[in-house]
């Protein structure tokens, strides 16, 4: 485990992952889900008790939502990290052995008694991160990068039917720690001097069912070959933005990775995508039209 304690500290140090969600953000979200948590134990696996949100919306929701109990563990970049555990007769701070990487056997065993996992993983660790929860069987909802939609583990399980996005996704700000540099877009001070950086591609990730995911898409628009014109390299259509895609066309499609965002299981298929040079069994190589290569597209189809 040295080697992934390691991997962590570097990810937070070079990768810049302490992204600090706001509690505004978090509560706009789950409001969406409530009827998930009555009676479960939620595990926020990638939080500091004492600074968490995600931690801060249970702990004053706790009863609303008719929690079980909450779990809360901190990274310490230091050595041995704490945890907090909240039941509903008492909440109890206590050590832990190691420095609270949630891939350390004592975070794991407590993974393993949790129902559901919320809070937002290090955008650098996303695979690894994804790839546990889904190991060990977890409902979770994640914060996340968009990018994340085109790494081929996670693509699998939008593909399968194992992972979707949540209610709000797009630009979000974060609070960031002091030692952040400044950059010339996305970054300001507040009045206090808190950093703060937004980001245009955050969306969550989750296994948890919600209403927005059933909603079909109002199509308006009827396929003509000017306007859709097919792929270079694969037999499908291209189509620009996801309010264009044509109401009366049956076979493939490709629009962008923010489709995801409207897509509706029952409405659509996802057959694979185009974002890489290299091909695989889900990624078919970058899309071309008339030689001019464009930016990643997703492949659907009506059902």
């Amino acid at each position: 485990m040295m080697k992934a304690n390691q991997n962590l500290t570097k990810a937070k140090a070079a990768k810049q992952d302490e992204f600090y969600t706001q509690l505004t953000d978090i509560e706009k979200e789950l409001k969406h889900y409530t009827k998930h948590f009555k009676g479960k134990a939620v595990f926020c696996n990638c939080d500091d008790p004492k600074e968490s949100n995600f931690w801060k919306y249970f702990e004053d929701n706790f009863e609303f939502l008719g929690l079980r109990s909450l779990v809360s563990t901190h990274y310490s970049l230091q050595g041995p990290s704490y945890k907090i555990t909240k039941d509903s007769k008492a909440c109890v701070i206590s050590s832990l052995e190691g420095n609270g990487d949630f891939r350390s056997e004592e975070c794991i065993a407590l993974l393993k008694q949790a129902d559901i996992v919320v809070t937002n993983p290090p955008f650098s660790l996303f695979r690894d991160y994804v790839a546990q929860l889904v190991d060990y069987g977890k409902k979770f909802l994640i914060v996340g990068s968009m990018n994340a939609i085109t790494y081929k583990e996670v693509f699998k399980l939008i593909k399968d039917g194992k992972l979707w996005q949540g209610y709000k996704n797009g630009d979000m700000a974060f609070k960031v720690p002091d030692y952040y540099e400044a950059r010339e877009t996305r970054y300001w001070k507040d009045e206090r001097g808190q950093k703060w950086r937004s980001l245009g591609n955050t969306c969550w990730f989750t296994n948890l069912d919600h209403k927005k995911r059933h909603e079909d898409l109002i199509l308006y628009k009827t396929y003509n070959k000017k306007e859709y014109p097919k792929y270079d390299n694969y037999d499908a259509i291209n189509v620009d933005k996801t309010k264009d895609i044509p109401i009366d066309y049956e076979g493939v499609m490709g629009v962008p990775i923010t489709f995801l965002d409207k897509f509706n299981p029952n409405q659509f298929e996802i057959i694979g995508q185009m974002v890489t040079t290299k091909v695989d069994e889900f990624n078919y190589g970058y899309p071309y039209v008339k030689g001019k290569k464009i930016y990643a597209r997703i492949l659907i189809k009506r059902r």
